[in-house]
């Protein structure tokens, strides 16, 4: 990869939708990229979608493990190497099939995770704040909003 000279020209990006993704492989992973040259990738997780093809309510805590996790593998790479992370919110497993997760159900998981990403993690207040912004009474993220 080195001596082809893809480095300078494309950014990996290195894409994970678990709620448990390995943190310390992915740490790994990105120090192989930077011995073949890549000084920056993304990182690419999801607010919704990625479930479950036939998923109608987005579980906000799946995401949000996600999007911690991620956090952690940030924290343990060097500093300079992230470039971004693309937040994705499929809504169809391919053409053929029925769309899940419509948007609308999903806005609360999307705040959820920008807040986490916006602020280093998740808290109460942050909670609060979701909740105060989308006006609603009790954000739920183990369970699926009702």
């Amino acid at each position: 990869l080195s001596e082809s000279g893809v480095p300078q020209l494309v950014q990996p990006m290195i894409w994970d939708y678990a709620a448990d993704l390995d943190v310390e492989g992915k740490v790994h992973l990105i120090e192989k990229y930077r011995r073949c040259g890549f000084s920056k990738v993304w990182f690419a997780s999801a607010f919704k979608g990625a479930t479950g093809v036939n998923q109608s309510l987005t579980l906000i805590g799946h995401h949000l493990k996600n999007h911690l996790q991620w956090l952690k593998v940030a924290s343990s790479s060097p500093a300079d190497v992230l470039e971004g992370i693309a937040l994705t919110g499929w809504q169809r497993y391919d053409h053929f099939s029925v769309l899940c997760e419509l948007l609308p159900v999903a806005i609360p998981s999307l705040a959820v995770c920008l807040q986490a990403l916006k602020n280093g993690g998740y808290s109460e207040k942050i909670k609060e704040n979701v909740e105060k912004l989308l006006g609603m009474s009790n954000l739920e993220t183990d369970t699926f909003m009702r």
